[in-house]
Order: C-alpha cells, then structure tokens, then sequence
C-alpha cells in the first residue's frame, strides 16, 4: 500500500518530466526543419537585412526628422521593419505552414502521438521567438554598420518583441483555423496584414491623426509604437500599446482554442 501511495504521488512530477522533454523534443524539430530549408531560412532574414541596408546607404548620416517624429530615418525603420519580421514569422508563416501541416496530414499525425497539443504550440511559439531574435540582432548589427547606436533599453525590447511574438503566433493559429486549403493560405494570411503594414506607419509614418486612432485599436500599430519607444532615447514600450497587443493575443488564442482542426477536411 505504501509503495502504491509513493507510486501515486509520484506521478505528477513523472508525467510532467517528459512532458518537457517533449517540449524540447518539438522545439528542436522546428529549428532543424527550418534551418534545413535554405530558401526559407535565407528568405527570412534577406528582406529586411536587405531593406535596412538600402535605408542606411541613402540616408546614413541624416539627422532626425519631423517626418519621422523626431527620429533619424534608419532609427525609425529599424524599429518597424523588426516588426514586419516578427509579423512575418509569427503570423504570415506560421499560418500557411499549419494549413499545410493539416492538409498533408502531419497535425493529425502529430494529434496522435503522446506530445500534448499545449506542447506542440509552445514548441512553434519558442521557434518563432527565436527566428524573431536572430532577425532582430541582424537588423541592429546592420543598422550599426551605418552609425544607428546600440538601443539602451533591451529590456522593454525584449519584453515588447515576446509579447508581440506570442500575440502574433496566437493569430496566426486563429487565421489557420479558418482557412479550408493550404492553396488559399498565403492569400487569406496576407488579406489584412497587407493593408496594415502600410496603415499602420510601418513603410511610412502616417500623420492622420483620425487614421492613427482608428489603427492603435488594430494589432500592427500598437506594436510599432511600442518598438519605436523602446528603441528610443528614453525607454519605455508604452502601456496602452502592449495592453492591445494583448487583448489581440488573447483574442486570437480564443478563436483558435474554439475553431482548430487537427484533421484536414474532407474533399
């Protein structure tokens, strides 16, 4: 009876164990699976490596604008164009690859073995934190080339870029949920984060004070700005912005938890 009692009190912190090594069991099959694909790793990072550079070489040494709300150009871009690169691995991507997953099967395979459906997800949420940071550092490597300084308040960047990582991630999840085919993935994923990126000041500050009220209760905006205060001279990603980035997540993460699919549907 004793050995059955220790047996039983045992079996939480058991079970728990290997919940976690699967969770790192998955972490690690996502990081191999994408960086085993060359042409998406590359293309992950190209774009705004390849933008910030553009941006440094036409406006290296100009001082802050009004434009830019007191901000040199590069400072600004540095800030949204980290943006546009977590949007893109947390949402954009993560969306058309669960659609795809589901299609060919792999989700319903992976529904049926002993990794639990909290851990998968957590698995695709670390990954894309990660691919976020490495295209992050990049970005202010970069920038540095042509004179921005080091930001001094990594804290808040941080505490923004996982915040936006996971608020993303969870309407990523959300969008796949409703989407019938991986055909029609990148199309649905991209129907409204298209006309946001540029709404939202990401290419191009925008001064309509109507229109940036009407895009700080959107996900995008609020991120920007958040980013662009942490990246700034004094600190600070600013409450309000990451309250709605949050309400966002949760938001999202409710659809998904309502509407996801592990089998693919029926022809």
């Amino acid at each position: 009876m004793t050995t059955a009692l220790m047996t039983a009190q045992a079996t939480p912190a058991a079970r728990r164990r290997p919940a976690l090594g699967l969770l790192a069991h998955q972490i690690r099959y996502e990081q191999l699976s994408f960086w085993r694909n060359p042409q998406s790793a590359v293309f992950t990072f190209i774009f705004p490596v390849v933008f910030v550079t553009i941006i440094g070489v036409l406006f290296r040494g100009t001082g802050p604008s009004a434009f830019y709300d007191g901000r040199t150009v590069l400072g600004y871009y540095v800030a949204t164009i980290g943006a546009v690169s977590v949007l893109g691995s947390c949402y954009g991507q993560l969306a058309v690859a669960l659609a795809a997953r589901r299609q060919n099967g792999m989700l319903k395979r992976a529904r049926a073995t002993p990794l639990p459906a909290w851990a998968y997800f957590a698995g695709l949420l670390v990954h894309c934190v990660l691919v976020s940071v490495v295209d992050f550092v990049l970005i202010i490597v970069v920038s540095r080339l042509y004179g921005q300084p080091l930001p001094a308040h990594w804290a808040d960047i941080a505490l923004t870029l996982v915040l936006g990582a996971a608020s993303f991630c969870a309407l990523g999840v959300a969008v796949a949920s409703v989407i019938a085919n991986a055909e029609a993935a990148p199309a649905v994923a991209q129907l409204a984060l298209f006309p946001l990126l540029f709404l939202s000041g990401t290419y191009m500050p925008i001064h309509s004070s109507l229109l940036n009220q009407v895009t700080s209760w959107l996900p995008v905006r609020p991120f920007n700005q958040a980013l662009l205060a942490a990246f700034g001279p004094h600190g600070g990603p600013g409450w309000q912005h990451l309250a709605v980035l949050a309400a966002w997540g949760l938001a999202g993460s409710l659809v998904a938890i309502r509407r996801f699919r592990w089998n693919p549907r029926p022809e």
